[in-house]
């Protein structure tokens, strides 16, 4: 008998290992393709994670990519970059639940120097006819874009050249705006001016409202916008490739990561986990509450994923890679998964970072994937976020 159950165990365990074969090869390709260095992937369906793989790099094949690892995957931190924009938006319905903000309120209510900008417009620069809204920095909407080299912190989300928020916003007044607000989408700074807001309505640093109201009740106690000395021992370190740069490398973190600096750009500045990140992630899936603690509310994540902007090329500036999708509150949406092509479901909504971070949550089949990494590369056209949902779906239908 102790035999066959032992025969039995391995037996099952083939079977998993070969239903995710799919996901399993494509961490494996992305540290051989020299895309990533090591990447770790998480699926979560209906109350349990189905597939979890750390995929270390080291040697592939016949290349010699790196001999670092990963320390066990609740331990290694991440910078998420733009991950950390569902996030503020989470935090900005929190305030919208509570009454104490508007959706068209404009937002030089809270940041009076933001009250008379300037457009871009046919005839040249002119004053805006129009002010920003909450919602438009909610749906990218606003006309504030990024400014200045990503590798000098993207001009003003930079954290060598602020230490708080409100001399960040304030500076925000000499900006010129791509467009009137409201009137097209154009990614841009506006979770980090959205924390900003957080702030001034509850009269309290922006990462202070996140731990309470989120990342406390979240048990995502991993998740912020410092490290400390012992934290970068397990700060996953950069791996670049630029064709004339190529290698891992801890020199290049484009923000200071100082515990005394406040400037906490909610849309660029979230370190975090996978374990962190899961639970976020649970939340949404099960409508706004986590282990019977309401966040926000099912309506909020309905007014989240609703349709305010559409894709490319309906939308000029949209990413050209997301066809078939829509945008709501910084989030895409899949609308048609014809053209998408991935047997993704329809409705899945998620987003991801400038290192190569990934996520999405889909209510249909009431799952959700993460996929981390830290990476910057300029040599490859793959969609790493479309190929791993492909993976995923692929698995999960055999």
């Amino acid at each position: 008998m102790k035999h066959l159950l032992i025969f039995f165990f391995f037996f099952v365990n083939s079977l998993i290992y070969s239903q995710f074969n799919e996901i399993k090869h494509l961490q494996k390709n992305l540290i051989s393709d020299e895309i990533t260095g090591s990447n770790v992937a998480l699926v979560y369906k209906e109350g349990s994670v189905i597939y979890f793989n750390i995929q270390n790099s080291g040697k592939v094949g016949d290349k010699n990519i790196s001999n670092k690892s990963y320390k066990p995957y609740k331990e290694s931190l991440f910078p998420i970059w733009s991950m950390s924009k569902p996030i503020t938006t989470v935090a900005t319905m929190i305030l919208l639940e509570r009454g104490l903000i508007k959706l068209t309120d404009n937002i030089s209510k809270y940041i009076p120097s933001m009250e008379n900008m300037n457009c871009e417009t046919e005839g040249g620069i002119q004053p805006c006819k129009n002010q920003i809204k909450i919602i438009d920095l909610l749906t990218h909407r606003s006309g504030l874009g990024y400014y200045g080299n990503p590798g000098y912190g993207y001009g003003y989300t930079n954290s060598i050249k602020y230490n708080n928020l409100k001399e960040f916003a304030n500076d925000l007044s000499e900006v010129v705006l791509k467009f009137e607000p409201g009137s097209k989408y154009f990614y841009g700074i506006n979770q980090a001016v959205l924390g900003r807001i957080i702030e001034v309505v509850s009269n309290q640093t922006f990462f202070k409202f996140l731990k309470k109201e989120l990342f406390d009740p979240l048990e995502m106690n991993e998740t912020k916008f410092h490290l400390t000395e012992e934290d970068k021992a397990r700060f996953q370190p950069l791996y670049i490739n630029t064709g004339a740069l190529k290698g891992f490398t801890y020199e290049l973190n484009e923000l200071s990561y100082k515990k005394n600096n406040e400037a906490y750009f909610g849309g660029e500045g979230l370190i975090s986990t996978l374990g962190d990140y899961s639970n976020f992630c649970k939340m949404l899936l099960n409508g706004g509450s986590y282990n019977g603690k309401k966040i926000i509310t099912q309506n909020s994540i309905n007014l989240m994923t609703k349709k305010y902007s559409q894709s490319y090329p309906n939308e000029e500036y949209a990413d050209t890679r997301k066809l078939g999708f829509y945008y709501g509150f910084s989030l895409f949406v899949l609308e048609n998964s014809e053209i998408d092509d991935t047997n993704s479901s329809k409705g899945i909504f998620g987003w991801s970072g400038y290192h190569n971070t990934h996520f999405w949550i889909d209510p249909e089949k009431k799952l959700f994937a993460i996929f981390l990494s830290r990476s910057r590369q300029d040599v490859s056209n793959i969609d790493t976020q479309k190929e791993f949902r492909r993976a995923v779906y692929k698995s999960i239908m055999e």
